[in-house]
């Protein structure tokens, strides 16, 4: 009987060590995921800074054709091959564009989360959100050499 005793005794302290590593486990992924808004938000994020990369994209396609930057985001629609969202997905404000210079610009949109550098392209090393809030990233056109007959 003592043999049996024991066994159970072992038996339950490992039961018992099993359910504390479980529910330490279940803690701390609850702890490590983002609630559905949260994910929500960041996504958003994500949405934007794609929108911005298509966006310097076209400025870059515009740079190459006619040798300047657009005057206003909306001069882009009237180039071929344009697709890039102009609006902030989920306000629907337009992204912000300024010239700096004559072949620098700055495009500038406000995010919901802390760090939107998940996708770094090395093309756009420097269009990445660091911050919530207004973020502006000033870039330079580039030549992207041949696109398509005037």
């Amino acid at each position: 009987m003592k043999n049996s005793q024991r066994t159970l005794t072992i038996r339950s302290s490992i039961a018992i060590v099993l359910a504390i590593i479980v529910v330490i486990v279940i803690a701390t992924a609850i702890a490590l995921l983002d609630s559905p808004a949260q994910e929500r938000l960041r996504r958003l994020d994500e949405r934007r800074m794609s929108d911005l990369r298509e966006i310097a994209n076209a400025i870059d396609v515009h740079w190459t054709l006619y040798g300047s930057l657009p005057s206003s985001l909306d001069d882009l629609a009237d180039q071929p091959g344009y697709f890039a969202e102009l609006d902030d997905p989920e306000t629907g404000t337009p992204y912000e564009y300024r010239i700096v210079d004559a072949d620098s610009f700055e495009l500038c949109a406000t995010f919901d989360t802390e760090d939107g550098a998940s996708d770094r392209d090395p093309y756009f090393k420097d269009l990445w959100h660091s911050g919530i809030g207004r973020q502006c990233f000033q870039l330079e056109a580039r030549d992207v050499g041949r696109v398509v007959d005037r």
